[in-house]
């Protein structure tokens, strides 16, 4: 069998391409730079704006990770053979810009490193094959608005980065000044009424528990937004130290729409659950609620699989039966008490298809009241 000269072009484009990309991926501060445009290639953009990536806002943002798509698909129709070797490269930006056009994802590390990460392999790539020449007006044109397109995500990668960094560094990472002064004030526990600390994110920071459980003492300590290595950082301040009997744990949802690994959400659960055991505080767990998309002709915005994918979800949720079976905590199933037959967040608990309404909160209250009697009450 023989192969022509373009076949082994090809093969060796794909190589170095893989070479430098896993070469980069292993610790490399940043991959060998392709050379800079020549004039003929041209020199101004076009495709973005001519501020810093960093102080982009959101539709410039969201144009600009469109406007590399399209710049791939047409220059490897321009460049023979790169359509076929550069497709799986393409298909993977379009994923991660359809992730940074999620809900608030616009800014996501994982999401805009991804698309860098294959940005610069199919330049490389493009760089290894061989081009027409002369090169046409159009095709050197657009070749040139990629490369500035993958300098300015990457700066932008590096704001994102320098940004988080800062954040870790902050005095309050984990927001603990949110109940500080409240904690303070708490009464001691009267052993007639046990207290219960609600721990979680946007669905508990909304509960109204007061009006839902009148009389009790359950202290609500829900931070809208927060991820389970949030609620870690500040477990001792808002839960051990106000000396509560259980603890009521609803947490994961944020990091799965942030992207955070499931091991990693798992680690932060199971060292909660080893510091509630150690201080004898009793645990319920709960599962995460079902996500819909069925407010999604209000915007894209509502559209809360995409972020918070049902398969992740139900990862998540059978790992807690798993380890609370192990540990023989109570396990309180949202999931199972809020999906619909199809397995989404019923239409009539929640207006958002992510947080609960009234119908939602009354139905999870009487499982949760339930649970609480049973752990705390003996009941």
């Amino acid at each position: 069998m023989k192969f022509s000269r373009s076949y082994f072009q090809t093969v060796a484009a794909v190589a170095l391409a893989v070479a430098i990309n896993v070469s980069w991926a292993l610790g490399q501060e940043t991959p060998p730079q392709p050379a800079p445009p020549t004039p003929a290639e041209g020199g101004a953009s076009g495709a973005a704006p001519a501020t810093p990536p960093a102080s982009w806002n959101v539709n410039e943002l969201l144009a600009a990770y469109e406007r590399s798509t399209q710049l791939m698909e047409s220059t490897a129709i321009l460049v023979p053979n790169l359509a076929r070797a550069g497709e799986p490269l393409l298909e993977t930006a379009r994923q991660s810009v359809a992730n940074l056009n999620a809900n608030g994802q616009h800014r996501n590390l994982v999401f805009v490193h991804r698309l860098v990460a294959n940005l610069r392999t199919y330049l490389h790539l493009l760089d290894a094959l061989e081009k027409p020449y002369p090169m046409p007006e159009t095709a050197a044109r657009q070749i040139s608005q990629l490369r500035d397109l993958a300098q300015q995500f990457d700066a932008l990668q590096l704001h994102i980065m320098e940004a988080s960094e800062q954040a870790l560094r902050g005095s309050d990472r984990d927001n603990l000044a949110r109940y500080r002064e409240a904690n303070q004030k708490l009464p001691r526990p009267n052993a007639k009424s046990p207290r219960v600390v609600f721990l979680g994110d946007s669905i508990t920071d909304g509960w109204r528990l007061e009006e839902y459980f009148p009389g009790d003492d359950f202290v609500n300590r829900g931070i809208s937004g927060q991820t389970t290595g949030q609620m870690l950082g500040r477990f001792k301040q808002d839960v051990i130290d106000v000396n509560p009997a259980a603890v009521v744990i609803l947490a994961g949802t944020n990091d799965i729409g942030r992207g955070v690994p499931q091991e990693i959400i798992e680690d932060n659960l199971a060292m909660m659950f080893d510091l509630a055991d150690k201080h004898r505080i009793k645990v319920i767990v709960c599962t995460l609620l079902p996500v819909s998309d069925y407010a999604k002709d209000r915007g894209d915005r509502f559209v809360q699989t995409q972020r918070r994918p049902p398969t992740r979800i139900k990862m998540l949720n059978e790992w807690m039966k798993v380890a609370i079976r192990n540990r023989r905590y109570r396990l309180v199933d949202y999931h199972l008490v809020m999906a619909d037959d199809a397995g989404f967040l019923k239409r009539d608990s929640s207006d958002d298809g992510l947080h609960p309404n009234a119908t939602g909160y009354r139905a999870m209250s009487t499982h949760v009241l339930s649970a609480i009697r049973d752990v705390v009450r003996g009941r």
